[in-house]
């Protein structure tokens, strides 16, 4: 996540934009976070949606936490057991992910998953995908644990998180759990599943256009 926050601020940088406010969701809520402890002069607001730092994620997994979020194991294992596993079918794990996480069913009409399931087709991209959790497990892990208690967020945060989906489940008040990342903390959950942005479009803008003001 170090190396792709360092390619997003680049890309804002060529755009003309030394400071920023970000907002990132799932894998891009945790390369949006690292880029906010990375950079701290770089952020002004972050948003993060239904994830907590990789960190606590490790330290803190149980076995509700290997069964509910298998998916991070199988496509951390090594090299190339999920890729070839993936491109046998592809569709399969777009449609366990697509209709197993949402609470709002219709969130993903037939042409978004087609669209999904055509990236899944690519070894190039399934690869990228499963070495992205590799990283994960190791590089962003070692990462938050050198962090840890060392430096923390310096601009203001908003955390939101799914009322129905793992995070919710996993941990009692993961609110608090951002607490111990930044000074600066608020949020609630949004009562939908992990897809926050697709299930609750209308709330999802309300709490963003209000915190990023």
């Amino acid at each position: 996540m170090r190396a792709i926050a360092r390619d997003q601020i680049e890309v804002m940088r060529r755009l003309g934009h030394e400071r920023f406010r970000l907002v990132g969701h799932d894998r891009g809520a945790r390369c949006a976070y690292r880029l906010a402890l990375d950079e701290p002069e770089v952020v002004t607001r972050l948003a993060v949606m239904d994830v907590v730092p990789i960190g606590d994620v490790y330290n803190r997994a149980d076995k509700e936490f290997s069964l509910s979020y298998w998916v991070w194991s199988f496509l951390a294992a090594p090299a190339p057991v999920p890729e070839q596993f993936i491109a046998a079918a592809p569709a399969v794990l777009v449609d366990f992910m697509l209709d197993t996480w949402p609470e709002v069913k219709d969130a993903f009409p037939p042409e978004v998953r087609a669209a999904y399931a055509e990236q899944f087709s690519d070894p190039a991209t399934v690869h990228a995908i499963c070495e992205e959790f590799r990283a994960a497990a190791t590089l962003d892990y070692q990462q938050d644990e050198a962090d840890r208690g060392n430096r923390k967020i310096a601009c203001p945060v908003l955390f939101l998180w799914s009322r129905h989906g793992q995070v919710a489940k996993l941990y009692d008040d993961p609110l608090a759990i951002w607490r111990e990342w930044a000074d600066d903390v608020r949020g609630e959950p949004v009562p939908v599943g992990h897809f926050i942005p697709e299930e609750a479009p209308d709330e999802t803008t309300r709490q963003l256009l209000d915190f990023l003001r």
